[in-house]
């Protein structure tokens, strides 16, 4: 595993362990236990905000804080609809699911169906809702992280600690940084990984196909695994993605490809891209090292229950 990752996420639990421990009020009483009422700060994008000690009603903005919530063993009481085909994240087990109401849709949730819910915490992005965070901190404390995507570890914490289950959160992140350990083990070792080339392939309805680069959540775990990337990532646009039609789908190219669609595949372009000549042509596609895959798990989850499937399905498809 990559030392470098594993000390900076030891950092980054360190500083907000820190945090946590410096930040809780003096309402509680001899024996340890809080106060009723009793609150604690949380350093959040938009500056310090007072959030509940243990805050029980929690509605989410977005798909990684769904996955924060329910990796943390909480099941908020709203979230918004996860994508234009399904109302939440389909690979979270759905009694964990059960009960949470739908909230609108991502950067767009409905303010009037939050205030219903009567929640004493919300938390999602200043890259979604800055907009709207006076009408929401106005229902309640309201705790942003700065954007969503690549620094998912980063977030995680930040909803960890608003949670106040930051012991928690330390125990989430060393099994998944000892489950990259064995996956990387599994399909070969660090020199095996890095000679692999894993492209990330996404057909999207409405809008271009993109091949993902380095910096989004996909890439950080493939990052964290070691494995190669296709030259064409160095081409993305502040690292995120590079986009193509789907008749230049040649481009994505690699030892592997995961590819999955955004929508409909019959809308999105897959559909008339797999099987066409182009395709199958593919490098990968001729080794049957070509790989679909969910797309709410691989590219809407941004949390550590998706991680820790992904890497599931890394091994099974990648292991010697």
């Amino acid at each position: 595993m990559n030392r470098r990752i594993t000390a900076a996420t030891g950092l980054v639990l360190a500083a907000t362990l820190g945090l946590s421990a410096c930040s809780s009020d003096d309402s509680s009483d001899d024996n340890g236990s809080s106060g009723e009422g009793s609150t604690r700060t949380v350093e959040t994008a938009m500056g310090p905000v007072e959030v509940p000690e243990n805050p029980q009603r929690v509605v989410v903005l977005d798909t990684a804080e769904l996955d924060s919530l329910i990796t943390l063993g909480v099941t908020p009481v709203g979230a918004v609809q996860a994508d234009v085909n399904a109302e939440f994240l389909d690979y979270l087990p759905e009694d964990q699911l059960s009960g949470i109401e739908n909230v609108g849709e991502i950067a767009a949730p409905n303010l009037e169906a939050i205030n219903e819910l009567n929640p004493d915490l919300i938390i999602g992005s200043k890259v979604r809702d800055e907009q709207r965070y006076d009408e929401l901190s106005a229902i309640a404390p309201t705790v942003f992280t700065e954007t969503v995507g690549a620094p998912w570890k980063e977030n995680f914490l930040v909803h960890a600690d608003a949670l106040n289950k930051t012991e928690e959160a330390e125990a989430i992140v060393a099994e998944y940084e000892a489950h990259v350990a064995d996956v990387t083990e599994a399909i070969g070792g660090p020199e095996v990984a890095a000679d692999t080339e894993v492209s990330m392939l996404r057909f999207i309805e409405g809008g271009n196909t993109r091949i993902y680069g380095r910096e989004n959540y996909i890439g950080t775990i493939l990052e964290d695994l070691g494995l190669g990337r296709p030259a064409i990532v160095d081409e993305a646009e502040d690292g995120f993605a590079v986009e193509v039609s789907p008749e230049q789908v040649d481009q994505a190219d690699g030892d592997v490809i995961f590819y999955t669609s955004y929508g409909a595949p019959d809308a999105s372009g897959e559909e008339e891209a797999v099987g066409g000549p182009l395709w199958n042509d593919l490098t990968a596609v001729q080794n049957d090292r070509a790989f679909h895959v969910n797309d709410q798990l691989w590219f809407l989850g941004i949390g550590y229950t998706a991680a820790e499937q992904i890497l599931d399905e890394i091994e099974a498809n990648l292991a010697q």
